[in-house]
């Protein structure tokens, strides 16, 4: 496998903080990209301090920020200008995640940088977008996830229960990747660059989907239902003799038969008129429920799961994040990799994405600033011009 990344050649500039950002824009460097982050000086991305469980490093950070560059500069400063317009001219993405009002003060607009780089595609990250009622609504990933409905179907029938990972970050993370990735294609055909906008609410929203459809035109919405599914059953969380907790899907008739007949032992229910069909055993699931569970309450969980795959039911364990490093699966898709953090060699996961054609580009996690002098000779400033940029607090 010698060819060289798809994104090969690309350069992106983001300045970026918090997840959403920084979670597009390593994706695009394990693509080949090479990412070129902007931080504050001395205190760089705020992320890096929401805790310190990785050799003393911050977790989210850690997650979302290898393979990438550090450049700390003083946006703001009246001799960051200099430097921006640099780092424009040869940049092919530029991906930002401040506020929407602050994009326009500090002249970032895709209308104003379009005048003069007619190739760069620029992609605006924010909570509410660029216009409207919301525009200037501070946003943040529990804010959004309640804002798009997430809460109001996501717990139990008492209780409401947020995502316990910033899901209103990663799916406008992963909209702004695909986006990119569409632009850079586009700009092929067109030899223009373009504006990208994308919104936590929005992103969040489509993932939604289900529920929304769901609730079509007034409609009742799906019910909390804890951790089995709204609307399919059996589909969820069933305890052994020994308290292990399995969570089980069925999804069609023909696995609820086969699931009748040899895990349950008790082919009448097939045709049972309560559960008959995928809308009478949601219907019925507190009944069903006890069915299955004074079987399962018998049986230790070596001897579930022996029937399940016995008779081929789909089924999982509840693992703990321990269990996750250890999980044979990854173990043997050989996920688990090094990465060099600045305080040592710590274990990562590999992307998910697996071509063929190439090896995803994947390098360390960067210290504050780590490049920012080699990025400024790379850029032609003179040894003295950077020594001033440092003396007077630019970078």
């Amino acid at each position: 496998m010698s060819n060289s990344a798809p994104l090969t050649g690309i350069t992106v500039l983001s300045l970026e903080h918090a997840i959403a950002a920084p979670l597009c824009t390593r994706q695009l460097a394990e693509l080949g990209a090479r990412v070129i982050k902007i931080e504050r000086r001395e205190v760089g991305d705020f992320a890096r301090h929401y805790d310190h469980r990785v050799k003393g490093q911050s977790s989210h950070f850690i997650w979302t920020n290898r393979s990438k560059e550090s450049l700390t500069l003083d946006i703001k400063h009246p001799e960051a200008g200099i430097i921006l317009q640099r780092l424009l001219e040869s940049c092919d993405v530029l991906v930002q995640n401040l506020a929407p009002s602050a994009t326009g003060k500090l002249g970032l607009t895709y209308e104003r940088l379009s005048l003069q780089f007619d190739r760069l595609i620029v992609c605006n990250i924010s909570g509410y977008g660029s216009q409207g009622p919301y525009k200037d609504k501070k946003a943040y990933d529990l804010l959004v996830q309640a804002e798009a409905g997430f809460l109001s179907v996501t717990g139990t029938e008492e209780q409401m229960v947020k995502s316990s990972i910033s899901i209103a970050d990663i799916a406008a993370g992963m909209q702004a990747h695909t986006a990119i990735l569409a632009a850079l294609l586009q700009r092929v055909k067109t030899g223009k660059g373009s504006n990208i906008e994308i919104s936590m609410l929005e992103a969040m929203v489509e993932w939604m989907g289900f529920p929304l459809n769901y609730a079509y035109d007034g409609a009742s919405p799906p019910p909390r239902t804890g951790a089995d599914h709204a609307s399919i059953y059996p589909y969820g969380l069933f305890r052994s003799s020994d308290e292990k907790a399995i969570m089980l899907g069925l999804q069609n008739e023909r696995e609820w038969e086969v699931f009748c007949r040899f895990v349950l032992e008790q082919p009448l229910l097939i045709h049972d008129s309560r559960f008959n069909s995928s809308a009478l055993r949601s219907q019925n699931r507190e009944h069903l429920r006890e069915i299955i569970q004074s079987l399962f309450s018998l049986l230790s969980s070596e001897q579930i799961v022996e029937k399940l795959d016995g008779a081929q039911i789909a089924y999982a364990a509840v693992n703990s994040m321990e269990d996750v490093w250890k999980h044979p699966q990854l173990q043997a898709l050989n996920r688990i990799i090094p990465i060099q953090t600045p305080a040592g060699v710590v274990s990562s996961f590999a992307p998910p994405g697996n071509n063929s054609d190439f090896e995803p580009t994947i390098t360390a996690v960067p210290a504050i600033g780590e490049h920012t002098r080699a990025i400024l000779e790379e850029l032609e400033f003179s040894a003295a011009q950077i020594d001033d940029f440092y003396e007077h607090q630019v970078v």
